[in-house]
């Protein structure tokens, strides 16, 4: 078992940002259903917890459960929805990375979600239509996010050819079309609050290229803030070890002259080294340099 989850631990650093994703998505899911199973042994129900992380579209609902607009693009509600995000991410993530970086792609999970999170809450509100539903609706599942990244990657690539199973080479910007008119098309069907999130995302995918084209980054702030989080947890595992203390034994006063002349004359002989080499370099300028002597010179520069 220990080496099954080091395994899993290996796989999720040396994976990139699309791995990553896939398996805290999947490590979620899983680890709800224990948690379902260990607490039906008890008699506790769990639905009642699960509307902690699902994102309400009741406003008031969702001031007292502000996290949930991070938390809801991270859960699914059965296995076929995590399935169907999942093979959507890893699809368009590692085609999305032949174009823009493993920062921008986390960067624009989060926004996308949020983005998705936005249309869904503000249709709620505004829409008479859902007013039936307002108090009791919850969404849940990564579809904005993945969505924002396939959308994204068609408006900067519109002429690249997927092929599709039965269909054949496909040109991603009739593909991305083809979602966004799915949804818009799909608003009014059973599963409103979701299709919702999709055009969210589509419009975050979108926005994001737009901004990249014109020179700025909309996922900058995310990023932001995900570096400065994890640079408090790797503050913590950074703990300072207490030097260990050393018993140096002098057996005779000579070796410690005969150590402290062998240092003197190493520092000595370096110093003359970069010296000669500076005077080199003011002379004839660095590219008379060779690779040695530029990295000697580099050496003490950091010294």
């Amino acid at each position: 078992m220990n080496g099954f989850i080091e395994d899993l631990k290996r796989t999720f650093k040396q994976g990139n940002i699309v791995v990553r994703l896939i398996y805290i998505n999947v490590a979620v899911y899983v680890l709800g259903l224990l948690a379902e199973v260990v607490l039906g042994l008890f008699n506790i129900q769990v639905a009642h917890l699960w509307s902690y992380l699902y994102l309400p579209a009741d406003l008031l609902q969702l001031l007292r459960r502000p996290w949930t607009l991070i938390t809801y693009m991270f859960l699914h509600a059965g296995v076929w929805h995590l399935l169907g995000n999942m093979l959507w991410l890893y699809w368009f993530g590692r085609l999305f990375l032949y174009f823009f970086s493993s920062k921008h792609l986390r960067g624009l999970y989060v926004v996308g979600g949020l983005m998705g999170a936005v249309f869904y809450i503000a249709s709620y509100n505004l829409f008479p239509v859902f007013a039936g539903d307002l108090y009791s609706a919850t969404l849940v599942g990564a579809s904005a996010s993945v969505l924002a990244i396939a959308v994204a990657t068609a408006v900067r690539e519109p002429d690249y050819r997927i092929n599709l199973m039965l269909i054949g080479p496909v040109r991603l910007k009739y593909f991305a079309l083809f979602i966004v008119l799915f949804d818009i098309l799909y608003v009014g069907g059973s599963n409103a609050g979701g299709h919702l999130a999709h055009l969210g995302g589509a419009l975050a995918g979108w926005w994001f290229v737009r901004g990249i084209n014109r020179g700025y980054d909309i996922t900058r702030w995310v990023n932001a803030c995900i570096d400065a989080i994890g640079a408090i947890f790797r503050k913590r595992e950074r703990k300072p070890r207490k030097p260990k203390m050393k018993v140096h034994v002098n057996n005779a006063a000579g070796n410690d002259r005969k150590s402290d002349y062998d240092y003197n004359a190493r520092k000595k002989a370096q110093s003359d080294e970069v010296d000669h080499i500076l005077e080199k370099l003011k002379k004839s300028g660095y590219s008379s340099l060779t690779d040695e002597e530029k990295r000697k010179l580099f050496d003490a520069s950091n010294r």
